[in-house]
């Protein structure tokens, strides 16, 4: 019954990682010793995975800098980088209390960043560029990859920075390595390396690393990324081996939902379409009808996969197309019916299919549709199916119609912004340059300092009201110096190279052709004489 002794003894406990014995001692100890150990107790919660309870009692904690930390630890956990980014920028701009925080909390709002930056909002992030002293530390400089287009490089120096430390044994410095060097398979298998990424995965001895989700992860890639001819049952036997992670230890849900799709794909390799039927069917029946989020539209992929039982062509389309009028706003159906016509290189029927899946949204009184109609996706997927088809004025009007949807939100994509107006540009109608102008000025006002707005700008304004735009104009890199080695007698010499019809055009032409030549008379079929061989016409043929 002494509160101080068992106090005493749940901190050891943790001390000595044991969170599961600390934690039932805790609740044993009854509310008092729940009300004198509130942090302890809300440590052991976030350490076993129980992440809502440990916040609650974090939150229930006053003037407490160790209970902020538990705090944006167990929403960072729980995936609330919101509050967590929220909880470690007051915490790094309050007065420091703890040793050796500084560079805790460096690395954890660093960790808190990337993981906005991969759940698409990095918008929210005040800092992506890694600074100078988020280099001194491997730690900081793995999170500062996870996040930068120059994310090879930086994990290779934050291997070098960890083995240059003094203060970590060998056995230490193997166990912080191994997380950078999975990192480093996934980043060399997106860049094309599959030799160096198969090379480095095979020096990991997978069964022996101890994090368990990291683990996971490991298998996942090490069978993702290989060239052999797998069996696929003895290879879901080795991928399912690592399945099983304690809640402590959970996958972020992006991880999650990669590991469940792999999974899937090999029940298909292992023709178990009825299965992999029932359970997307489950995850489509809770999502909503119509969804641009990548898991749901996968699972919906892998359903029409398993409908199909992975045939393709013809027979593929024949088992998809009926799904289309019980899922009409299905956007995985959508695309992978769209992908099986290119595949058999009818894109004019994958065009009408889009067509009609834009219009049904078009017409649709659900609000949140018409950001989906405009998805910068869906418009560049119709984009590229109208230019195999050389479809050019349809190019223009349908990029015209999604930059007057973006061109006036508070988040505009600018990309799409982009390819509108370069596309309107080229055309011939007043309408359309007038829409080049309105684009070209609004990415010029939201970024001065680019290149391609000024140069759009000025473009746009040079025919109608050139004395505009003199002074933008001035800032572009003079014409003189941009042709300065382009040789003209050569190109004169060489002629005008004459521009080859697509394939679908190409074809369309020859059936026009075939449809003007004048039909052939069709050749009279001479029938065979059922008359003996010595009939003679002359000769009175007997009565009887």
């Amino acid at each position: 019954n002494d509160v101080t002794a068992q106090h005493v003894k749940a901190v050891a406990l943790l001390k000595l990682d044991k969170y599961d014995d600390a934690l039932r001692v805790l609740e044993e100890g009854g509310a008092a010793l729940k009300n004198e150990a509130q942090l302890e107790t809300a440590y052991a919660l976030y350490k076993t995975g129980k992440l809502d309870e440990a916040k609650n009692v974090a939150q229930s904690i006053t003037n407490n800098r160790g209970a902020r930390h538990v705090e944006a630890q167990a929403s960072y956990r729980s995936e609330e980088f919101l509050r967590a980014a929220s909880l470690y920028k007051d915490l790094i701009t309050s007065q420091a209390a703890i040793d050796n925080e500084e560079n805790d909390l460096r690395i954890n709002a660093s960790a808190t960043n990337a993981q906005l930056d991969w759940q698409k909002q990095g918008h929210l992030v005040e800092r992506l560029a890694p600074r100078r002293e988020d280099l001194e530390a491997f730690e900081t400089t793995y999170n500062a990859a996870c996040n930068s287009k120059e994310m090879s490089t930086l994990l290779m120096f934050a291997k070098d920075l960890c083995g240059a430390l003094e203060d970590l044994s060998e056995e230490e410095k193997a166990k912080e390595l191994l997380p950078i060097d999975i990192q480093q398979v996934y980043v060399l298998s997106k860049l094309g390396k599959i030799d160096e990424a198969q090379k480095l995965i095979s020096r990991i001895s997978l069964h022996e690393i101890p994090d368990l989700s990291t683990r996971l992860i490991a298998q996942n890639n090490r069978l993702a990324i290989s060239t052999e001819n797998l069996n696929p049952f003895l290879a879901q036997r080795e991928f399912t081996s690592a399945l099983r992670v304690p809640n402590s230890d959970k996958l972020f849900t992006n991880q999650a939902d990669r590991i469940r799709e792999n999974e899937l794909i090999f029940s298909l390799l292992m023709y178990k379409y009825r299965g992999v039927s029932k359970s997307t069917s489950r995850v489509l029946g809770s999502e909503p009808p119509a969804t641009i989020s990548p898991h749901p539209n996968k699972m919906s992929v892998l359903n029409a996969a398993a409908q199909a039982q992975t045939q393709l062509g013809k027979l593929g389309l024949k088992q998809i197309l009926p799904l289309l009028e019980n899922r009409p706003y299905d956007i995985g159906l959508v695309m992978t019916v769209v992908q099986l016509y290119v595949l058999t290189n009818n894109h004019s029927s994958a065009t009408t299919i889009l067509e009609t899946f834009l219009r049904r949204l078009d017409h649709s009184k659900n609000s949140n549709h018409e950001a989906i109609r405009y998805a910068p996706g869906l418009i560049a997927i119709l984009v590229s199916l109208y230019s195999s088809q050389g479809r050019r004025s349809h190019i223009q009007t349908e990029l015209a119609k999604a930059a007057t949807y973006w061109r006036h939100k508070s988040k505009p994509q600018r990309t799409l912004l982009q390819a509108a107006g370069l596309a309107l540009l080229d055309s011939s109608r007043k309408e359309d340059r007038t829409s080049a102008q309105q684009i070209f000025s609004t990415l010029y006002a939201q970024d001065p300092d680019s290149r391609f707005a000024t140069a759009g700008y000025v473009a746009a304004h040079s025919l109608l009201s050139p004395d505009l735009v003199s002074k933008e104009a001035d800032l572009l890199t003079p014409v003189a110096r941009l042709i300065a080695d382009v040789d003209v007698t050569a190109l004169e010499e060489a002629g005008v190279a004459s521009i080859t019809p697509n394939a679908e055009a190409a074809k369309s032409a020859s059936r026009k052709r075939a449809l003007e030549e004048k039909p052939k008379p069709a050749k009279k079929r001479v029938r065979r004489s059922k008359l003996p061989k010595d009939y003679d016409a002359n000769k009175t043929a007997d009565p009887e």
